[in-house]
């Protein structure tokens, strides 16, 4: 058999896999399993060649049997040899010489035996050139054989050889058939004759082949073993699948829903139920029940997951209007579980690798947080409290989820800038702020709630934050209080539902509706409007805001900023963000502008974090969109009149001293000339020319003492 090329074949492999260690299984596996193939081929070709030698060896040995036969018969035909000459004496030494030849022919004979049985082994093993030499020798050894067997009268030494006669002509047959049954039981023993060869060299192969197998070849086949095993598997559930689910799903009836109001329906069935629907929603047409829409399959989703998930339906019903049926079933799943713990290093007091150390020799298990912070380590594990170790009290990170970074990146602030945080408490977002400023310009802190700024400046002072003044005001004026005061940039994380952190307030569940959203909406409006107002649109660094929220909802998020971009000159950027999902451009019957798209969205069954909402604004100019100059004229004449009476009339006092007030007439401003109807002349009575004199010289009199002159000096 030869196997070179398979034996190459897999030196090549073997060296593959000392160079690049990379290689998969899968693919040595692949090359293995056509390595295999070609020497199963070879063995077959092998075995193959070998039965034709067999085949070759019988028919040489059923030729090689004639001519004996045939010799035998031409011996017998002969004439017997005449009888010696000798006397007694000389009978003896030739039956002495006779017995010792005997001995040497039977030596011959027995040797030449294990010379043919071995010529045949190497015939079967060598193939068809060398069944011809085997046959070739065997001939010469019979003809040997028939040479050097004795005479009829060798075999007599008295006087009575010449009429005796031995039964030589049997005798050789009578030996050559136990000398083939001498060969037959050598066959016998070295494996059973032909087909007994055959088997022997393929036990062989199979020898070799265990012996030759590496690990990875052992390693392929079990793998060969185990996809097979696996396909079978996967072919046994699609049909258990296919008989299962080709059932059509029934919707329950009002009359079984109002039956179970009472009932506890246990969490497995209402999951059957869901997965059920599920599927009819995702084949609609072909696994409905007739006479029913789609809508009567998606209400009654919404009211099994609100009983699974525990909550409101209208909540429920409002997160299937902006995602698909199957995504806002795995949404509600996640907002349930809890998110990663995450820190900020704090840079403006130790680096992100030191505080690693540090925590890691406390037993704390950690990892960086994601390629887009450099300073984010999220918890895996630890025995202590997180915020209530050394490295916490001394300020070295701060507690905060990756989600709130994002606000703060995209912002980017830079040094020496004026900043505006316009809801601030309890500080996470505003010593990031101090952090990439690196505690230099102003950073003003403003919350609505005192109570709650106390946690703002504790964190401050722990952080080693210098650059902040908190101050509590209501954000919808802090336009009027800063109306001369202006900021490079602004940072606006709104108050909101909170529809994005149920993880960490599920109350949110039950608590929320949807008035109480829009309500939330109607404030965030404002507080943007307000925002937008106090932006410096002329900074040479700044003039950007971001408005920000947690909840996921879109009448906190993409409606309040469409409304911003009706209401002020702005425009949306990009928030230089890498990762999260576009915002919405559309909702429902609703079309919002197309730049919403680089708005970004956070969810926790797509990103692993809260749910959040980034929109980066730039202020163009102080123009507010939607009043022309007639609407500003007809709002100050408006407050003229609150502020000036209907009429002014002239009062004069007893004694004469009276103070005239003027009435100003009130026209239109359609009216040509309206500065004559300005001023109504008073008819008062002459004065004398002695009264004129006396207030002259009372004016002079006060003008000297004001200003004295000064005195002549004489030359």
């Amino acid at each position: 058999m030869v196997a070179a090329p398979s034996d190459f074949r897999l030196l090549q492999i073997i060296v593959l896999l000392i160079v690049s260690p990379s290689f998969t299984v899968e693919f040595t596996a692949a090359k293995l399993k056509r390595t295999m193939g070609e020497r199963k081929a070879n063995i077959q070709k092998a075995g193959s060649r070998a039965k034709t030698a067999a085949a070759a060896k019988k028919t040489v040995l059923a030729t090689s049997k004639k001519p004996t036969s045939s010799r035998q018969k031409k011996d017998e035909d002969l004439p017997p040899p005449p009888p010696p000459a000798e006397t007694s004496s000389s009978s003896a030494d030739s039956d002495g010489s006779s017995e010792e030849e005997q001995m040497l022919t039977n030596k011959s004979t027995s040797h030449k035996r294990n010379k043919t049985i071995d010529n045949n082994k190497e015939s079967s093993s060598s193939g068809d050139d060398n069944d011809d030499e085997s046959s070739e020798d065997e001939d010469s050894s019979d003809e040997e054989d028939y040479e050097t067997k004795p005479t009829k009268g060798k075999f007599f030494s008295d006087e009575n050889a010449a009429w005796l006669k031995p039964k030589e002509n049997k005798q050789p047959k009578k030996k050559q058939s136990l000398i083939e049954s001498d060969d037959e039981d050598d066959d016998d023993e070295f494996g059973g004759g032909d087909n007994n060869d055959v088997l022997m060299e393929n036990d062989e192969d199979e020898e070799d082949e265990d012996e030759e197998e590496l690990e990875v070849e052992r390693q392929s086949r079990l793998l060969d073993a185990r996809h097979r095993q696996e396909a079978e598997e996967a072919e046994e559930e699609l049909r258990e699948t296919v008989a299962t689910h080709t059932a059509m799903y029934i919707l329950p009836t009002r009359e079984e829903l109002e039956r179970d109001v009472d009932r506890v329906v246990p969490p497995s069935e209402l999951k059957s139920h869901i997965e059920s629907i599920l599927e009819v929603l995702a084949d609609f047409n072909q696994r409905r029940e007739p006479g029913r829409s789609r809508k009567e399959y998606v209400d009654q989703l919404g009211l099994f997951i609100a009983e699974l998930y525990g909550y409101l339906p209208e909540l429920i019903e409002y997160f299937l209007t902006m995602f698909s049926p199957s995504e806002a079933l795995e949404f509600v799943e996640y907002s349930d579980k809890p998110r990663p713990m995450v820190i900020r290093t704090n840079t403006l007091k130790t680096r992100r690798k030191d505080l690693a150390l540090a925590l890691i020799k406390r037993g704390v298990s950690l990892d960086p947080l994601a390629s887009w912070s450099k300073v984010g380590l999220k918890i895996s594990e630890s025995p202590v409290p997180i915020g209530a170790t050394p490295e916490y009290l001394s300020g070295h990170y701060m507690l905060q989820s990756a989600a709130s970074m994002c606000p703060v990146l995209a912002l980017a602030p830079q040094p020496k800038e004026r900043v505006l945080d316009m809801s601030a408490a309890p500080g996470g977002k505003t010593s990031y702020l101090a952090q990439l400023m690196r505690n230099t310009g102003v950073i003003f802190a403003n919350d609505l709630r005192p109570d709650r700024q106390k946690a703002t400046v504790a964190n401050m002072h722990r952080l080693g934050v210098k650059n902040v003044v908190t101050c509590t005001h209501d954000g919808r004026k802090l336009s009027r209080l800063f109306s001369n005061y202006k900021f490079d940039r602004v940072l606006l994380d709104a108050p909101c539902s909170g529809l994005g952190v149920i993880s960490r307030d599920p109350s949110c569940k039950v608590q929320r509706t949807i008035a109480d959203v829009k309500k939330t909406a109607h404030l965030q409006k404002e507080l943007l409007l307000a925002a937008i107002d106090v932006l410096n649109h002329k900074s040479k660094t700044g003039g950007i805001m971001v408005y920000s929220t947690c909840s996921v909802s879109v009448f906190e998020n993409e409606e309040v900023v469409d409304y911003a971009l009706k209401k002020r000159d702005i425009k949306i950027i990009e928030t230089e963000l890498d990762f999260g999902t576009p915002g919405f451009t559309r909702y429902q019957q609703q079309r919002f502008h197309p730049s919403m798209a680089k708005t970004r969205r956070f969810y926790p069954h797509v990103h692993n974090m809260d749910g959040f909402f980034v929109a980066r604004i730039q202020k163009l100019s102080d123009k507010i969109k939607g009043e022309d100059d007639t609407t500003k004229q007809s709002k100050e004449e408006g407050e003229m009149e609150k502020t000036e009476p209907e009429k002014d009339t002239t009062k004069v006092t007893s004694k004469g001293k009276g103070k005239k007030r003027k009435e100003r007439s009130k026209q239109p401003l359609d009216v040509a000339e309206p500065k004559k109807a300005k001023k109504e002349k008073v008819s008062v009575p002459p004065t004398s020319k002695a009264e004129t004199k006396k207030k002259v010289e009372k004016n002079t009199k006060s003008a000297k003492m004001t200003k004295p002159r000064r005195r002549k000096v004489d030359a």
